[in-house]
Protein backbone atom coordinates (compact mmCIF):
# COMPACT_ATOMS: atom_id res chain seq x y z
CA UNK A 1 0.00 0.00 0.00
CA UNK A 2 0.94 3.74 -0.73
CA UNK A 3 0.60 6.91 1.32
CA UNK A 4 -0.35 10.06 0.15
CA UNK A 5 -0.78 12.92 2.74
CA UNK A 6 -2.46 16.03 0.42
CA UNK A 7 -3.01 19.48 1.36
CA UNK A 8 -4.06 22.59 0.22
CA UNK A 9 -1.95 26.09 0.51
CA UNK A 10 -1.93 29.62 -0.21
CA UNK A 11 2.19 29.23 -0.53
CA UNK A 12 3.11 26.30 -2.51
CA UNK A 13 6.43 27.65 -3.77
CA UNK A 14 7.12 28.24 0.07
CA UNK A 15 6.32 24.67 0.73
CA UNK A 16 8.31 23.51 -1.69
CA UNK A 17 11.25 25.06 -0.58
CA UNK A 18 10.79 24.36 3.11
CA UNK A 19 10.77 20.54 2.50
CA UNK A 20 13.31 20.29 -0.44
CA UNK A 21 15.67 22.24 1.69
CA UNK A 22 15.21 21.00 5.50
CA UNK A 23 14.67 17.49 4.66
CA UNK A 24 15.97 17.38 1.65
CA UNK A 25 12.98 15.59 -0.18
CA UNK A 26 12.63 15.51 -3.42
CA UNK A 27 10.21 16.62 -6.11
CA UNK A 28 8.49 13.83 -7.74
CA UNK A 29 6.53 15.31 -10.10
CA UNK A 30 4.15 18.23 -10.20
CA UNK A 31 0.98 19.68 -12.37
CA UNK A 32 -0.63 22.54 -13.53
CA UNK A 33 -3.45 23.88 -13.76
CA UNK A 34 -5.64 20.34 -13.29
CA UNK A 35 -9.33 21.49 -12.65
CA UNK A 36 -7.78 24.96 -11.57
CA UNK A 37 -5.07 23.50 -9.62
CA UNK A 38 -1.51 23.29 -9.19
CA UNK A 39 0.43 20.76 -7.07
CA UNK A 40 3.73 19.53 -6.34
CA UNK A 41 4.50 15.66 -5.28
CA UNK A 42 7.65 16.06 -2.38
CA UNK A 43 9.20 12.48 -0.73
CA UNK A 44 11.86 10.55 -1.68
CA UNK A 45 11.88 8.40 -4.64
CA UNK A 46 11.38 4.45 -4.14
CA UNK A 47 9.55 4.98 -0.66
CA UNK A 48 6.23 4.01 -0.30
CA UNK A 49 4.69 7.66 0.93
CA UNK A 50 4.52 11.22 -0.58
CA UNK A 51 3.49 14.54 0.29
CA UNK A 52 0.75 16.33 -2.04
CA UNK A 53 0.67 20.13 -1.81
CA UNK A 54 -2.25 22.00 -4.46
CA UNK A 55 -2.78 25.40 -4.70
CA UNK A 56 -5.77 27.06 -6.09
CA UNK A 57 -8.13 30.24 -6.25
CA UNK A 58 -9.41 29.00 -3.37
CA UNK A 59 -8.10 29.90 -0.17
CA UNK A 60 -6.33 27.24 2.12
CA UNK A 61 -8.70 27.44 5.37
CA UNK A 62 -6.83 25.01 7.88
CA UNK A 63 -8.50 23.96 11.06
CA UNK A 64 -5.50 22.24 12.98
CA UNK A 65 -4.57 22.53 16.35
CA UNK A 66 -1.05 21.62 18.24
CA UNK A 67 -1.33 18.25 18.37
CA UNK A 68 -1.90 17.82 14.59
CA UNK A 69 1.78 16.58 13.33
CA UNK A 70 3.94 15.00 10.77
CA UNK A 71 6.35 13.25 12.52
CA UNK A 72 9.25 12.46 10.71
CA UNK A 73 11.67 9.27 11.79
CA UNK A 74 15.63 9.90 10.20
CA UNK A 75 16.80 6.78 8.77
CA UNK A 76 20.12 7.19 10.47
CA UNK A 77 22.13 9.56 12.30
CA UNK A 78 23.80 10.68 9.26
CA UNK A 79 20.33 12.13 7.78
CA UNK A 80 18.82 13.23 11.29
CA UNK A 81 22.13 15.75 11.76
CA UNK A 82 21.59 16.70 8.08
CA UNK A 83 18.26 18.11 9.05
CA UNK A 84 19.32 19.86 11.96
CA UNK A 85 22.18 21.27 10.62
CA UNK A 86 19.15 22.92 7.78
CA UNK A 87 17.43 23.81 10.56
CA UNK A 88 20.57 26.03 11.64
CA UNK A 89 21.55 27.17 8.50
CA UNK A 90 18.05 28.64 7.97
CA UNK A 91 17.64 29.83 10.65
CA UNK A 92 14.23 28.01 12.10
CA UNK A 93 13.98 27.94 15.81
CA UNK A 94 12.47 25.08 17.49
CA UNK A 95 9.01 25.48 19.15
CA UNK A 96 8.03 23.77 22.26
CA UNK A 97 6.01 20.74 21.10
CA UNK A 98 2.18 20.80 23.06
CA UNK A 99 2.41 17.03 23.87
CA UNK A 100 5.75 16.73 26.12
CA UNK A 101 6.81 13.38 24.82
CA UNK A 102 8.30 15.17 21.60
CA UNK A 103 9.85 17.54 23.41
CA UNK A 104 11.63 14.86 24.88
CA UNK A 105 11.53 12.45 21.53
CA UNK A 106 12.06 15.22 19.18
CA UNK A 107 12.51 18.83 17.64
CA UNK A 108 9.35 20.53 16.24
CA UNK A 109 9.74 23.46 14.11
CA UNK A 110 6.89 25.34 11.88
CA UNK A 111 6.17 24.92 8.06
CA UNK A 112 5.60 27.73 6.10
CA UNK A 113 1.48 27.11 6.52
CA UNK A 114 2.04 26.84 10.47
CA UNK A 115 1.70 23.12 10.83
CA UNK A 116 3.59 21.38 13.52
CA UNK A 117 6.62 18.87 12.11
CA UNK A 118 8.45 17.10 14.45
CA UNK A 119 11.92 15.52 13.62
CA UNK A 120 12.53 12.70 15.54
CA UNK A 121 15.29 10.98 16.28
CA UNK A 122 14.36 7.92 17.90
CA UNK A 123 11.75 5.21 15.61
CA UNK A 124 8.48 3.62 17.39
CA UNK A 125 8.71 -0.18 16.99
CA UNK A 126 6.60 -1.19 20.13
CA UNK A 127 2.88 -0.62 18.89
Amino acid sequence: MEFRVARHTNQLDEIRRFYTTIFEFEILGEFKNHNNYDGVFIGKPHFDWHLEFTTSNDEANHHFDEDDCLVFYPQNQQEYDTIIENLEKFQLKPIKAKNPYWNENGITILDPDGFHIIISPLKITNI
